[in-house]
């Protein structure tokens, strides 16, 4: 990327409210903005494994929901649906259900997910009926509208928009020249 060009920056810093896997004192920070119906979060999630799983402790991982309702009709209530699972502690399951079957994502496949993670599907139901989780999904997407999100999935790594490919050796290597600056 050229000295001219400025990159985006992400808007809002994270906190203990955000869903975060790893250490929270790592050195590089990768932030996604992702969409539980979008085929390209879906792909990118064996991506993010894989960074996982190489990084280890030297990454925090962290995931915000940007559901693209316009052209995913099912994201925004799966978002909700990880939400209400995470008040139950079951969010990372949730949302590794729901990536795997972003093909099912309808109310009676929401529930069938919660009760196979030992979660009270009745509460789940009647939080996604109630809409009690709407207003933390909006709260994602606004904070990705003001760091410049347009698609998904869109990733950050310790706070600036990664644009580059989402192949493994590039990702790799910037998160590598992220822990060293």
């Amino acid at each position: 990327m050229s000295d001219n060009v400025e990159t985006a920056r992400l808007s809002t810093p994270v906190t203990k409210r955000d869903h975060i896997q790893g250490n929270q004192n790592a050195p590089v920070t990768l932030v996604e903005y992702g969409d539980y119906e979008c085929p390209a979060c879906g792909s990118a999630q064996e991506l993010v494994k894989l960074i996982q799983q190489v990084r280890g402790p030297e990454l925090r991982f962290v995931y915000r929901n940007f559901p693209l309702s316009d052209k995913h009709p099912h994201a925004e209530n799966a978002a909700e649906a990880a939400e209400a699972a995470d008040a139950q502690g079951g969010f990372w399951e949730m949302h590794d259900a729901l990536f795997e079957n972003q093909d099912a994502l309808e109310d009676e496949d929401l529930v069938a997910y919660a009760a196979d993670i030992n979660l009270d599907a009745d509460r789940l139901l009647a939080d996604l009926e109630s809409g009690k989780y709407q207003t933390r999904v909006q709260e994602d997407i606004q904070s990705g509208m003001q760091s410049g999100v347009d698609g998904t999935p869109t990733f950050y790594i310790n706070d600036l928009r990664y644009d580059g490919p989402l192949e493994p050796e590039a990702i790799m290597a910037a998160l590598e020249q992220a822990a060293r600056a």
